[in-house]
């Protein structure tokens, strides 16, 4: 015993004295003392040689020195690793490394750009959550339960609380709008809604919507008219012709949807118009009395419009998108394709 702690000391002054002057001297460290032939490996064999009654000191002995000689170690390579970084110089007349340029996505490009639209005309811009109570989201928007216009929207519904639904429109944010600000209300609420469909080239679990609504003394469809053919000129161009169907929509009455001439066929029948030479953007209509009655506006003072935009739809028109589901792929050669947008 007292043979080996002799023993072992030496080999500590040695660790303790060792200077590692470069990455080769440091290697020949590493197999002395903790290589599989090593020192560390050869007195531990002598635990064999120790009495019984004084194997558990042994341990405690080769134990330390093995983490002395591990640390060093360590310890020795961060030293040499350091003073490397600090001598190397670089050379600043070589190039860049070239970083690849960005791009914004392209619901986002086309989402922007609808804002901006509205923005000139006097909207500005609502958000709110994605997960919403049914009073937000049906219930005060002239769908009470059990309605039958629920249906065709059908949701996820949050297990934790069953009043509680992945938002189907951003109608929503709309009624949160009501409820905290009187008229005059002028908005354009975008964001992201969901549905539960089955996946498709022409349809989506989720997707993005830009809604908007305008309430004050004296609104009429021909306001509503007049707003929506303005966009329609900023957007496709002032080329593009527009036509109104009667509808229906729970929250305004009357209700159209609204189409415009294709764009990709010039009217003269593609695939993507089903060769009908016009395609569908939006719906819209006057908000409903009860909807208003539901927020506290007297609807005999007040009077407002709503409409409602798929931002998916518009991309695919106006960049001949021919797959929906190309837009949450991530494809980086998708993408590509708008980065000088």
């Amino acid at each position: 015993m007292d043979a080996l702690q002799q023993q072992l000391q030496v080999y500590e002054q040695e660790i303790n004295e060792f200077d590692p002057a470069d990455a080769a001297a440091l290697e020949q460290y590493r197999i002395r003392f903790l290589g599989t032939k090593g020192i560390v490996k050869q007195v531990w064999g002598e635990m064999k040689n120790v009495p019984v009654d004084k194997k558990r000191d042994a341990g405690q002995l080769l134990n330390s020195f093995k983490q002395l000689a591990e640390a060093r170690y360590e310890q020795y390579a961060h030293m040499l690793n350091t003073v490397d970084k600090k001598s190397a110089v670089a050379d600043i007349s070589l190039p860049g490394t070239p970083l690849p340029t960005g791009t914004r996505h392209p619901l986002r490009v086309t989402e922007n750009e609808i804002i901006s639209i509205f923005e000139k005309i006097g909207f500005s811009v609502a958000t709110g959550p994605e997960i919403e109570d049914d009073w937000h989201n049906f219930t005060s928007l002239n769908m009470p339960e059990h309605h039958p216009a629920r249906d065709m929207q059908d949701t996820f519904y949050v297990s934790q609380n069953p009043d509680w639904v992945l938002r189907t429109h951003t109608s929503s944010v709309q009624a949160r709008i009501l409820e905290q600000q009187k008229p005059p209300v002028r908005v354009i609420c975008p964001g992201r809604v969901y549905r539960n469909e089955t996946i498709s080239a022409r349809a989506h679990c989720f997707f993005h919507q830009a809604e908007g609504l305008y309430v004050d003394k004296d609104v009429s469809f021909a306001d509503l008219k007049q707003t929506l053919y303005y966009f329609v000129t900023e957007m496709f161009g002032a080329d593009t012709k527009v036509r109104f169907r009667p509808s229906y929509f729970p929250f305004t009455e009357p209700s159209a949807e609204m189409d415009i001439s294709c764009t990709i066929c010039g009217g003269k029948g593609c695939n993507i118009c089903k060769h009908t030479g016009w395609v569908e953007i939006l719906g819209c209509g006057m908000v409903h009395p009860n909807m208003l009655r539901n927020f506290g506006i007297d609807p005999e003072v007040y009077t407002g419009f709503a409409f409602g935009l798929g931002i998916e739809r518009i991309t695919q028109i106006k960049y001949q998108v021919n797959d929906l589901r190309l837009y949450s792929q991530n494809d980086i050669r998708f993408l590509k394709q708008f980065q000088s947008l």
